[in-house]
């Protein structure tokens, strides 16, 4: 009989052997040329030898070995990140790298302009009854549907740090009286946010929309001093729509795997306070 321990066991076997091949495998594709090193004397095999990557990788070729035989070691996020960087890995192998050994790859951060594809856009269009828009870095409104621009109104009025979810929760008053459960949207969407703004610490432009929202908002100012944190969650927002009332939508957000700095946000009318319809007289 095959027990949990055993079959747990037998998984991270059979990943320290694809780890090793993998290893091995990217270490052969190599040149010495691609890396800063001499060719040297003839070679028997293709690729960087093992001492060559240890070396660059700032490990001992000992170590380096016994990780290439699939051996019981369990390298440090650091260590991780060096072979990845001396093996030139792109960051697809990468995570592959971190995956395989049970761990999570740090995630790149980036202040360059952000930019939602044409594939994305023309998927925003098409969700014609779901409210719908893609959140950047920052939580700024990087496009959005006419089925969003209905139910919360006037994106395109609004300049970025306006268009931002949570500048929009606390410092917009007439999307604050939208919602039912402010508070609790509210306090959720802080903690939430704080978590995804752990990563761009120190950034400017994270900075100063932090100030802002603590000199608009007294609640935002005692709330970021508890320091709370929670992952993203799917729930129920009612919204109390100033020409429909009372609406019920269940919300549920998607990273995007090409680009897991954004978010794709999709809220889905309920049957509740009779949605469907109420929206769909808003859309014609």
């Amino acid at each position: 009989m095959i027990t949990a321990m055993d079959h747990r066991a037998d998984t991270f076997e059979a990943r320290r052997r694809e780890f090793a091949a993998f290893l091995r495998s990217r270490r052969e594709r190599l040149t010495p040329s691609e890396v800063g090193l001499p060719e040297g004397f003839r070679r028997r095999t293709p690729g960087l030898r093992r001492e060559e990557l240890a070396m660059l990788a700032g490990v001992g070729t000992t170590w380096y070995t016994w990780l290439e035989q699939g051996r019981d070691i369990r390298p440090s996020v650091q260590v991780l990140n060096a072979l990845a960087d001396a093996l030139r890995l792109d960051e697809a192998e990468r995570r592959h790298l971190f995956t395989l050994n049970n761990r999570q790859a740090p995630q790149p951060t980036s202040s360059a302009p952000e930019c939602v594809d044409e594939p994305l856009q023309r998927m925003l269009a098409n969700l014609t009854h779901q409210p719908a828009y893609v959140l950047g870095r920052r939580w700024d409104v990087l496009a959005w549907n006419r089925a969003a621009d209905v139910l919360f109104g006037g994106y395109d009025t609004l300049d970025r740090d306006e268009r931002n979810i949570m500048h929009r929760l606390f410092a917009d008053p007439a999307h604050r009286r939208l919602l039912v459960d402010w508070e609790s949207v509210a306090r959720v969407s802080l903690a939430t946010f704080r978590a995804d703004s752990a990563r761009y610490a120190g950034d400017p432009d994270f900075e100063r929309l932090i100030a802002l929202l603590k000199e608009a908002s007294p609640e935002f100012r005692d709330w970021w001093q508890r320091h709370e944190v929670i992952s993203p969650l799917s729930g129920i927002k009612r919204i109390d729509h100033p020409v429909k009332g009372r609406m019920s939508f269940e919300h549920t957000g998607l990273t995007l795997t090409n680009r897991p700095e954004m978010k794709l946000i999709v809220y889905t009318p309920l049957d509740d306070d009779d949605t469907n319809r109420k929206l769909a007289e808003l859309l014609t």
